[in-house]
């Protein structure tokens, strides 16, 4: 019915098709494996549905975490998404790093992310939403300790902060303090 010579044509134009398209899809896929530093997170991360994990008990230091550090605790980030949090450091409020990430996803991917990380709190400088990143702290309980500056030293900012929130709390809220 129909000549060997046009068979032969289709055949290796679906190939042809075929192999290009797999090249195009491959191209696309998150470039998180070809990291060879933290392979057996990143294998984790995408065999683990994302609605079954929960956020890491500690969070990240948006300014000294590493590739590795990011690459390891926060699901479906890739390597581009670990350079645009880089490229803007040092970030001084959470309002900045919403800002410079939210050129590239939407807000309830930077919301994501907040899950998993932390812009250090200075006591005497930090914004109120910088200072609800804490957990516990409402906005009228950060108007209050912004209100008490300023602070002779970690300690005191501490002490007032330890009016407001649970004891669990305040611990995590110590590692969240600027050097």
């Amino acid at each position: 019915m129909f000549p060997r010579k046009l068979i032969s044509g289709f055949a290796l134009l679906s190939l042809g098709l075929l192999l290009m398209f797999v090249a195009a899809c491959s191209s696309s896929v998150d470039n998180r494996s070809a990291n060879t530093t933290n392979t057996n997170a990143n294998a984790n991360l995408t065999t683990t549905p994302a609605a079954t994990r929960s956020a890491p008990k500690a969070k990240l230091n948006i300014n000294t975490a590493s590739q590795a550090d990011f690459l390891g605790n926060i699901p479906n980030l890739g390597n581009r998404m670990v350079h645009e949090f880089e490229e803007y450091r040092p970030y001084k409020s959470i309002l900045q790093f919403r800002k410079e990430i939210g050129k590239y996803v939407d807000q309830a991917q930077v919301a994501e992310y907040e899950k998993y990380i932390f812009v250090p709190i200075d006591i005497n400088q930090s914004d109120a939403l910088t200072l609800q990143q804490i957990p516990g702290l409402d906005a009228n309980e950060a108007q209050e300790l912004i209100a008490g500056r300023p602070y002779a030293s970690p300690d005191a900012f501490l002490a007032k902060l330890a009016d407001k929130i649970s004891a669990a709390e305040l611990n995590i809220a110590k590692t969240y303090l600027a050097q």
